[in-house]
């Protein structure tokens, strides 16, 4: 019979999908009993993510929740953990993952070659702006946050042309939505996924 254990993630739509997708890997050994946490990042939809990059912005309501004996593991996004960890914590393993690319999602219908000039782009990404500079030159800039769907959803009414967002992010959700891969560097762990424990667990679950 498997292990019952309970696991705290981010509660968002992308975040179920990747608890879904841990607990895959796991099946028959390990049953999940999620705990869904409103994060500063959920809740803060205003702060810019330009300068944010290795911070608990995304992990630190979970992270307590782990030190406090309240889980037994935490299910990050492997880019959002911060560096160092938190005392005591620490990567039990990362997962295989899915595409790591980042890709320019547009309306249906749309392509690049009509992208027009000084089209609103949305990312909170200074390194994705770049690569979207090297296949569109003319176009600006603005920030944008909320899940996977709220950013859809600011495309779909008009709000900007269009939208970066990490492949592995619309696979998981699982959208057929038109969207053009983008050249240059990505996040050395973008569509990997981290079982973070505590020390004393390091070696007792998730062994790979």
């Amino acid at each position: 019979m498997p292990l019952s254990v309970k696991v705290a993630a981010r509660d968002s739509p992308l975040s179920r999908a990747q608890v879904e997708e841990v607990q895959e890997e796991f099946l028959g050994e390990i049953s999940f009993i999620p705990i869904y946490v409103k994060t500063t990042g959920d809740l803060d939809k205003t702060t810019s993510l330009r300068d944010l990059e290795k911070t608990d912005f995304f992990t630190r309501q979970i992270d307590e929740l782990l030190l406090r004996g309240e889980c037994r593991a935490a299910i990050h996004s492997a880019k959002d953990l911060p560096d160092p960890l938190p005392k005591g914590l620490v990567i039990a393993k990362l997962t295989r993952g899915k595409d790591p690319a980042d890709v320019l999602v547009l309306r249906e219908g749309e392509t690049l070659e009509r992208v027009p000039k000084g089209a609103k782009i949305a990312t909170s990404s200074i390194r994705r702006e770049e690569n979207v500079r090297q296949i569109l030159k003319e176009v600006t800039f603005v920030d944008i946050r909320g899940t996977i769907q709220e950013r859809y959803a600011k495309l779909k009414s008009g709000e900007v042309e269009g939208v970066v967002m990490a492949e592995a992010a619309i696979l998981r959700l699982k959208m057929n939505w038109n969207r053009f891969p983008l050249p240059g560097e990505v996040h050395p762990l973008q569509g990997k996924l981290a079982i973070v424990v505590r020390e004393e667990d390091e070696n007792s679950l998730f062994r790979a």
